[in-house]
């Protein structure tokens, strides 16, 4: 499978990078959600960021 037909979640899974990602969620870490985003390939990262933290429940992420 290439990097293109994967989600966000199995590129971070991939990379062994997903509780790095999950860590920077649950803290509202933007820069570093940013920096993961990028190391993954995912396009205009800091968007993708901003729409997790809007709405992190609906990503899976229960509230603090």
């Amino acid at each position: 499978m290439s990097a293109a037909e994967m989600t966000v979640n199995e590129r971070l899974a991939a990379r062994g990078l997903f509780e790095d990602w999950e860590r920077a969620v649950r803290g509202k870490d933007r820069a570093t959600m940013t920096l993961l985003l990028r190391r993954i390939g995912i396009p205009n990262a800091p968007r993708v960021a901003d729409v997790v933290l809007a709405d992190p429940a609906f990503y899976g992420f229960d509230p603090v």
